[in-house]
């Protein structure tokens, strides 16, 4: 065995402190409350000083080998990840055509469409702007923007990270209750396939946990009826359950809710009226969906956690930037802060830069 694999310097264990500290922060906080983005950046925190330790230590150990196979994956990895990075407007172009044949033209599906577009058009956009315009002005409307952007990408990541780690969320086949957040109608009337996905999930679920302990959760599918249909999405959900095999008695319908926070609220009503304490939920989404809806059910003061049904690939691009866009706008006033002080701190770095030149 060779000696050199555990000739490692004392410093290298001591820098092992700091990824175990913001692993325990991620791990209480995430505990305490799965639904808060704060757990992002706990989480980003534990795991780049991890990766930083992890190669503190290799390089420590003087093992040619190990160093050698350590930095080749990482440059392997490294060009994987510029080259999705460099084609990332062709591959949000190349599903905007697809999501163009598959769904509906609204604009709402076409975001990836409009980013896509923005990407491949901005370098020639900053370009025509330094050629034309006085230049501390370019200087200016050029740092402003990509500071902006800079601020947007940093919370996107940050979304990214806790709606993959939400997906991990599996609640215990004890539960007392289980949501199915309703969607749209097809005809005024049909269960869509999207929606029909998460049905089914809330049917797997339920036949599980009466398999496994003989305790059959209430059901309560929550929609209220659209202008466009002619029943409410409750009671065509609680229709197309029984007739999927769920016993009536455990299937309500919560017919009047119009958001996904009403969703939450009369949902907790129909709970609090069955008069048990201390109920155990779970509620049930598409899974680009389930990080968002949990920080809705925090805010209409619901304990529940969620659970996703499978979403087409193709569709989920623009539906994650959509639940993205509607988190950023939900917190609107602390981002115009942030804003208004990038702006300012651009202005400032626009005159020091001419100033002192």
């Amino acid at each position: 065995m060779n000696d050199n694999l555990f000739n490692i310097p004392v410093v290298a264990y001591w820098v092992w402190a700091i990824p175990v500290f913001f692993g325990l922060g991620f791990t209480i906080s995430y505990r305490i409350e799965k639904r808060r983005l704060s757990n992002g950046l706990w989480f980003s925190l534990f795991f780049y000083s991890f990766l930083a330790a992890l190669a503190m230590t290799i390089l420590g150990t003087n093992n040619k080998w190990l160093i050698v196979i350590s930095v080749t994956l990482f440059v392997i990895f490294f060009l994987i990840v510029a080259v999705i990075f460099a084609l990332q407007a062709f591959l949000l172009l190349w599903n905007a055509w697809i999501v163009w044949r598959r769904e509906s033209h609204t604009v709402a599906n076409m975001l990836t469409l409009f980013l896509g577009l923005a990407i491949l058009l901005a370098p020639f956009l900053s370009r025509w702007l330094s050629l034309n315009l006085p230049t501390p002005l370019a200087t200016f409307i050029n740092l402003f923007p990509g500071l902006v952007i800079m601020y947007i990408l940093f919370w996107f990541y940050n979304y990214l990270t806790m709606l993959v780690l939400y997906q991990f969320n599996r609640p215990r086949y004890n539960q007392d209750f289980l949501i199915v957040l309703g969607a749209g109608l097809l005809n005024g009337n049909e269960v869509s396939p999207l929606l029909g996905r998460r049905i089914d999930r809330a049917l797997t679920f339920y036949r599980k946990q009466l398999a496994k302990t003989g305790q059959a959760p209430m059901v309560i599918f929550s929609g209220g009826q659209g202008g466009d249909e002619t029943v409410p999405e409750g009671q065509a959900m609680r229709e197309y359950a029984i007739a999927h095999g769920l016993p009536a008695d455990r299937a309500l319908a919560e017919d009047q809710s119009k958001t996904t926070y009403e969703n939450m609220v009369f949902s907790k009503q129909l709970i609090a009226a069955t008069g048990q304490q201390r109920p155990r939920v779970t509620f049930i989404t598409n899974g680009y969906h389930t990080f968002r809806a949990g920080m809705i059910a925090r805010k209409a003061g619901l304990k529940a956690n969620g659970i996703g049904a499978h979403t087409a690939k193709f569709f989920l691009p623009n539906a994650i930037l959509r639940e993205y866009i509607a988190i950023f706008v939900g917190n609107k006033r602390w981002h115009a802060v942030a804003i208004v002080s990038i702006f300012l701190l651009s202005l400032l770095l626009t005159w020091a830069q001419y100033y002192y030149r």
